[in-house]
């Protein structure tokens, strides 16, 4: 493990003179906050030694330099929405919040690009390009809470993912840092470039080991005029999962939107949120959507979608008349998270993916693990893209210290049962310091020597969010 030093005095006037006092701070309560994300499990906290919050390009440029020269690590941060520890500062060190980043620089129509500094919120990104008839099609569920420097670090995905592909697909540059404090520009507004190595796609995912995002170019879609979901209720997992390659494969149908809830899951969302759906007693839920420039088209799909849920055996079938009512299910669908982990005291937030066809077979896998283990597994994700968050949760009569032990067994088995049908243990929410430890289940050793291999050459200090993806 790399030797790092610690944030003396002289070191934290050199940070204060870069970004002012009042961005600066190693005042105990502010540290605590910038110690996690959403993670909730605390062995996967670590504070950092101080915070700055540069506004600039070159503020961040000064301080990587800083860092550099005096071996101290340097954790880049959004929102702190990610679920895998990604900003959390593992080794100590500099926590380097971009908040203060936080403009649109350019909506640029005639190009169909923006460029953004990385802590724009994605949901004002969104608001900001909705007079021009434009969207940012890559952005994830979380885009109320969420930074694009964090979607684009971790390669974000989201519920319209099967339809428009993940965060990767829609940045077309970046601004950044490197680890030696050089500022670069990769790419740029144009939307195909082979000139070397693609050294965007490299970055873009990359958790901020490679580099830090200084500016962002999204590439941007034309907003759908026209939106529908509905919303069906099926007795089991296996009825509801079934339909999914019916729609894709045998319909040749594309919803922007194939979200899958099994029965808990989708009992805790409606449960917080006091609904009245005929949910209780339910085995699962599938949320589909439609959108598109016609809307006789999209009435037409979801009139498809709606005839493939009846012959599955869907027990009870709501269809959106408008945006409200289409918002009333996403509701659901983004409560589940917060409403999971008030289920218990402790709960492992997890997001596996399966090819597709894979999606119904894991499922049971999942539910065998938690009966053979006498746990509850509540299950819900993306079907469309083989994307699945399954949240083993402590019972109320087992110990912590019981708890510890079972969790990694679990873990374990259920990325085991993954990779033996062509998986792996994250989709969109990234390694960071939560999945590190079982990379080795899913990823050869020569693989994971090429991962560091990149590390050392583009990091040679190991200074850029040391202890995340393979880092030790």
């Amino acid at each position: 493990m790399t030797r790092f030093s610690p944030v003396t005095d002289q070191v934290a006037a050199e940070l204060a003179r870069i970004c002012g006092d009042a961005n600066v701070t190693r005042e105990p309560a502010r540290l605590a906050r910038y110690s996690r994300d959403q993670v909730p499990e605390k062995s996967y906290h670590h504070p950092p030694e101080i915070v700055v919050l540069p506004a600039s390009a070159g503020e961040v440029q000064a301080v990587v330099r800083l860092a550099a020269r005096e071996m101290i690590p340097v954790t880049p941060r959004g929102a702190g929405s990610g679920l895998s520890g990604g900003a959390v500062p593992a080794r100590g060190g500099i926590s380097l919040s971009l908040e203060r980043m936080n403009r649109i620089l350019e909506i640029d129509r005639d190009n169909l690009v923006a460029v953004v500094e990385p802590g724009v919120l994605t949901n004002a990104l969104d608001e900001a390009l909705r007079p021009h008839g434009l969207f940012f099609a890559g952005y994830p569920l979380s885009e109320e809470i969420c930074f694009v420097g964090g979607n684009a670090a971790h390669n974000a995905g989201g519920g319209r993912a099967v339809k428009y592909g993940v965060t990767k697909r829609y940045i077309t540059g970046l601004e950044l840092v490197t680890a030696e404090g050089e500022l670069l520009t990769i790419g740029g507004k144009r939307f195909k470039d082979v000139t070397g190595y693609d050294l965007v796609s490299l970055m873009v995912g990359s958790e901020g080991t490679l580099g830090i995002f200084t500016r962002i170019y999204v590439r941007l879609l034309a907003r759908p005029a026209h939106r529908g979901s509905l919303l069906a209720i099926f007795a089991d997992c296996d009825r509801a999962l079934g339909i999914v390659p019916e729609i894709l494969v045998q319909r040749g149908l594309t919803p922007s939107s194939m979200e899958f809830m099994d029965g808990e899951s989708f009992a805790a969302g409606c449960d917080a949120l006091k609904e009245t759906l005929p949910y209780r007693g339910a085995g699962a839920a599938l949320l589909l959507e439609s959108d598109g420039r016609d809307a006789a088209r999209v009435d037409q799909e979801l009139s498809e979608l709606d005839g493939v849920c009846r012959q599955a055996g869907a027990t009870h079938i709501e269809r959106a008349r408008s945006e409200a009512e289409s918002a009333r299910f996403w509701k659901i669908r983004k409560q589940l998270v917060w409403a999971l982990r008030g289920a218990s005291t402790r709960t492992s937030i997890e997001d596996i993916v399966v090819p597709i066809a894979s999606v119904r077979p894991f499922v049971r896998k999942i539910r065998e693990v938690a009966r053979t283990h006498g746990l509850r597994i509540p299950t819900f994700g993306h079907a469309g893209d083989g994307n699945l968050h399954c949240h083993p949760l402590k019972d109320p009569g087992m110990s912590d210290d019981d708890w510890d032990v079972l969790l990694p067994r679990v873990l374990e088995t259920l990325y085991g049962e993954a990779a033996s049908l062509g998986g792996t243990i994250s989709g969109e929410h990234g390694i960071g310091n939560k999945r590190r430890a079982y990379l080795p289940l899913v990823m050869p050793e020569a693989q994971i020597a090429m991962l560091r291999a990149i590390k050392t050459a583009l990091d040679p200090k190991g200074i850029l969010n040391p202890g995340k993806i393979f880092d030790p």
